[in-house]
């Protein structure tokens, strides 16, 4: 995929971000949604600013994306972020629906630094009575209602 000449500018703003969050204790980490020329949000890592492993800089520009537009799509925007997102974030982008998503480093620069992106990748290929958590499913009786109960729900919001 060759990047459009006019995210580069985005993207070494989002170095920036990432690299200013640092010096202000936080993640290296920055990412922004962007619609056509329009900024619409930054979110920087507040992983450890606020006690919470989801508060990735993606995520957080994606709630705040979604929060400022009112929406939970963000179809015909754009991620860019300093750094391949992991699993958690391309999982959140995907969610959103954004158009495209567009980073800077890599996980394997990530994991030099010493982040779990790579791991993280490498452990989603492999088989899961291999991991180190258990993920298994436990089914009881009720375990298709919520299901049920929303494909009979006329008033639900398709997502």
């Amino acid at each position: 995929m060759s990047v459009q000449p006019d995210l580069r500018p985005w993207l070494d703003r989002a170095v920036e971000i990432a690299t200013k969050n640092v010096a202000d204790g936080g993640g290296p980490f920055g990412a922004m949604i962007i619609r056509g020329s329009e900024l619409i949000s930054v979110g920087v890592n507040r992983v450890t600013r606020d006690l919470d492993p989801t508060a990735h800089a993606e995520v957080v520009a994606i709630r705040e994306a979604c929060r400022k537009l009112s929406t939970f799509t963000l179809d015909g925007c754009v991620l860019v972020t300093s750094c391949e997102p992991c699993p958690l974030c391309l999982a959140s982008a995907l969610w959103a629906r954004l158009d495209r998503v567009v980073f800077a480093a890599d996980r394997y620069d990530a994991a030099k630094a010493g982040f779990d992106d790579l791991a993280f990748y490498e452990l989603f290929e492999s088989p899961r009575d291999t991991w180190d958590v258990p993920v298994a499913q436990l089914a009881v009786g009720a375990h298709d209602a919520p299901f049920e109960a929303w494909s009979a729900n006329p008033e639900r919001v398709e997502y």
